[in-house]
């Protein structure tokens, strides 16, 4: 790709391109290694951004109090989608103070004391999907009949949501992470979305249970939350939990089955289990392009370049986790690696905030399917597996497996 003539020196357009399997966007990996502090414009919205790159600098923009995501309100800045996917008011386009109260009041729901038990419940179900697949028999799509069945019921237990209620959301989850979407439809779902979960606080303010809308209801009864905030938060973790897990680990099913070297090394000694994957969350690219931007509020000195200030950044937390400078061949997998700590969960105060959840559930899904099939294999040849197109999270439409 060719810088833009016509819109400043250097400013590389980045296109939405489907890419198969694990493969790596060429632009970032190019830009990685020969400009890690780069000018892109994007296929929607106005002008272009800043995109760092590598590891260092992308730890520095990520924790840096002068790179605001308030100020992202109300800007046309350029975009992988026509629509902004954080809702104005909530927690990922908040900064310090209001975003560190928002995190404050979801940081028990995460906390190791619930992860314990509901990792043991997350078990049980995992056990029963895997014991209901055995007996229905090969060929299966893994996607559809035990990743993304127990990513949404998870999701729906922590949070409240009914399970009648799944399908709906589900709909709602296509509709806002999509390529495709236009601005008008966009806003039209999160209106619709963000009635729904503004019905179920109140609900949920009538009638408690022991889930995390229910907290944030009565907090908000407190003065602690607004509505807003409050259906910001509740939306951006379930479309997490609902999308970005079912990809993300559909994805490390397929990694392993291509690997097979590899995973016979963690079959035969399942403690490998939790560092396996973090490395996954290292290799693979999860997204296809960036997440939120930030601005800068003042002069800002980057790689050696400076980021003035109003200027907007995206960070690219997979390229990061691809840096040559911190990892030794960052582009092979390695279940055995033990280096810097990756990035896939982002960094600084926008961590995400359903880390501990998301390695939970790849950890119990991964380990309960390396258990219950020992001659788990694709169906199909790698090259015939479908890949999701027009949509932010990257993964498998279907995961055809056999035993």
């Amino acid at each position: 790709m060719n810088p833009t003539e016509g819109n400043g020196p250097g400013v590389h357009d980045w296109a939405v391109v489907p890419l198969p399997d694990t493969t790596f966007d060429p632009l970032p990996h190019r830009l990685l290694r020969e400009e890690p502090v780069a000018r892109v414009r994007l296929p929607h919205g106005e002008g272009h951004a800043w995109l760092v790159t590598r590891y260092e600098d992308v730890k520095s923009v990520s924790a840096d109090p002068r790179m605001s995501r308030a100020l992202t309100v109300g800007r046309p800045i350029t975009s992988m989608t026509p629509h902004t996917l954080a809702p104005a008011g909530g927690v990922g386009r908040a900064d310090p103070p209001d975003h560190t109260r928002l995190r404050k009041l979801i940081a028990p729901t995460f906390g190791r004391r619930r992860m314990t038990a509901l990792r043991e419940h997350t078990e049980r179900m995992a056990g029963a999907l895997a014991l209901s697949t055995l007996r229905t028999g090969p060929p299966a799509d893994l996607a559809e009949t035990f990743v993304g069945p127990l990513s949404a019921t998870v999701i729906a237990e922590l949070l409240g949501v009914p399970a009648a209620d799944l399908d709906r959301v589900e709909a709602w989850r296509a509709g806002v992470l999509s390529h495709d979407t236009t601005a008008a439809e966009g806003e039209s779902v999160k209106k619709e979305i963000a009635g729904y979960f503004a019905d179920l606080a109140r609900h949920r303010a009538a009638h408690p249970g022991d889930d995390l809308v229910s907290e944030l209801a009565a907090a908000r009864e407190a003065g602690g939350i607004s509505t807003p905030e409050l259906v910001s938060m509740t939306v951006m973790l379930t479309l997490n939990g609902l999308d970005a897990v079912r990809n993300i680990v559909s994805t490390m099913v397929y990694v392993l089955l291509v690997h097979p070297e590899q995973t016979a090394k963690l079959r035969a000694d399942p403690a490998r289990l939790p560092r396996a994957v973090d490395e996954l969350l290292r290799f693979i690219p999860q997204r296809g392009g960036v997440g939120m931007p930030r601005v800068a509020t003042a002069d800002v000195e980057v790689g050696g370049v400076t980021i003035r200030e109003g200027e907007a950044v995206f960070v690219f937390y997979p390229a990061a986790n691809r840096d040559p400078g911190v990892y030794t061949d960052p582009d092979r997998l390695d279940l055995d690696r033990d280096e810097a700590p990756h990035l896939a969960f982002g960094h600084g105060a926008h961590y995400c905030a359903g880390a501990q959840l998301a390695r939970m559930e790849a950890e119990v899904m991964l380990g309960t399917l390396l258990d219950r099939f020992p001659g788990l294999a694709l169906a199909v040849p790698p090259d015939q597996v479908a890949w999701r197109v027009g949509t932010v999270n990257r993964g498998p439409e279907t995961l055809p497996v056999t035993w």
